[in-house]
């Protein structure tokens, strides 16, 4: 999978890049550029930038020194966390827990990257943590949980493992246009009515950012909504599985 960089208007770029499973089958992962109000840029998430989306990127940074912060939101995603920290040095690095214990070489905020902190800090950005289920599972093969962003001037929403498009355009004829993540149940906390607490929270998702037209997701296709249309896919999703997560 070839790396490329998808401008999306209004100070908002998505990376597409290369992720092998088990170093054979490439699934696919992204990152994130943002233009703040400022000028300057943050990241979300970390990604090893190579050739010409390197190039790109670093054009569009003045070579890096107005990148002023990566968000690293998904606490299972830290592969590139090391080389983008060597890639942009100035930058100060946020992560969950997970991300400190995993890579402790990075001198990482002490302000987690879910935080309210954080939040305040970027007002250009939404953030949401889902509810009832685990944010940083027990179990290191459960990734559903991780901290959605929302980018509202650009209406695009990224996400990783949480909610995910179809992973090949062959099957967008016979897929919903958004699946949750195939873990979510397993994900589940073990507390009374977790299940009805995801699927609230994720309906008021689809309600709230309902004018979300890019579907920025980590391991599967980008994809565009038409109006009206991500919250139309969202609720479909839920409603299909509530059934399952509720008696789980």
């Amino acid at each position: 999978m070839a790396d490329k960089i998808y401008d999306l208007g209004s100070g908002f770029w998505n990376i597409r890049g290369s992720f092998r499973l088990g170093g054979v089958i490439d699934i696919g992962t992204q990152c994130s550029l943002i233009e703040l109000e400022s000028g300057r840029f943050i990241f979300l998430d970390s990604y090893e930038l190579t050739g010409a989306v390197r190039d790109e990127v670093m054009a569009l940074t003045n070579d890096g020194q107005d990148v002023e912060a990566v968000l690293n939101v998904h606490p299972f995603h830290t592969v590139s966390c090391a080389q983008m920290a060597k890639d942009f040095p100035q930058a100060t690095f946020y992560g969950s827990s997970r991300h400190k214990e995993q890579v402790p070489e990075i001198e990482w905020s002490e302000d987690l990257v879910e935080s309210d902190a954080v939040a305040k800090r970027y007002p250009e950005l939404a953030f949401s943590l889902p509810k009832g289920i685990h944010y940083i599972s027990p179990n290191d093969k459960i990734h559903a949980g991780s901290l959605l962003v929302y980018h509202p001037a650009s209406r695009s929403l990224h996400v990783d493992d949480t909610f995910m498009s179809p992973p090949a355009k062959i099957l967008e004829a016979v897929l919903p246009e958004l699946l949750l993540h195939p873990t979510t149940k397993l994900a589940l906390k073990d507390e009374p009515n977790a299940g009805q607490q995801y699927c609230d929270w994720a309906t008021q998702l689809a309600h709230e950012w309902r004018d979300t037209h890019n579907f920025c997701a980590a391991h599967s296709s980008l994809i565009t909504f038409e109006v009206g249309g991500f919250e139309k896919a969202l609720l479909k999703a839920i409603a299909k599985a509530r059934p399952k997560l509720e008696k789980a």
